[in-house]
């Protein structure tokens, strides 16, 4: 596949209960010390996933926090972030979001709907 999932986020309003939650679930464990663009979640509280050997391959994160609306959401990457959102939006989608960079630069961001409204994500190099 061309253009493969490459993070997930579950992003709720009590970050800490939904990373409780899953580490209890199916074991995974978050790290919070990284950078995150405060778009997406408030800052400390976005859990990056450790996945355990042999675990999954895709990366993810959950966080959010109180003024966060919930949602989960895949990220496809792609070679330029802005030209991936106008090609949605030319096709019949919506921006919601961004490009966005992460607050170390190293990531580029933005979400946006499908036709039939749902939310989807893409990242990319800055």
């Amino acid at each position: 596949m061309e253009h493969a999932v490459v993070h997930f986020e579950i992003i709720g309003r009590d970050p800490r209960q939904l990373q409780d939650y899953y580490a209890e679930l199916f074991g995974w464990t978050s790290d919070t010390s990284h950078p995150v663009a405060p778009e997406i979640s408030e800052p400390g509280s976005y859990g990056f996933l450790s996945p355990a050997q042999g675990g999954p391959v895709v990366a993810g994160g959950i966080g959010g926090g109180p003024g966060y609306a919930e949602h989960v959401i895949v990220y496809v990457g792609v070679p330029d972030v802005e030209a991936a959102l106008t090609r949605a939006a030319a096709l019949g989608g919506t921006r919601v979001l961004g490009p966005v960079a992460r607050p170390d630069g190293q990531l580029v961001l933005g979400h946006f709907r499908d036709p039939q409204g749902h939310l989807m994500g893409v990242a990319g190099p800055r």
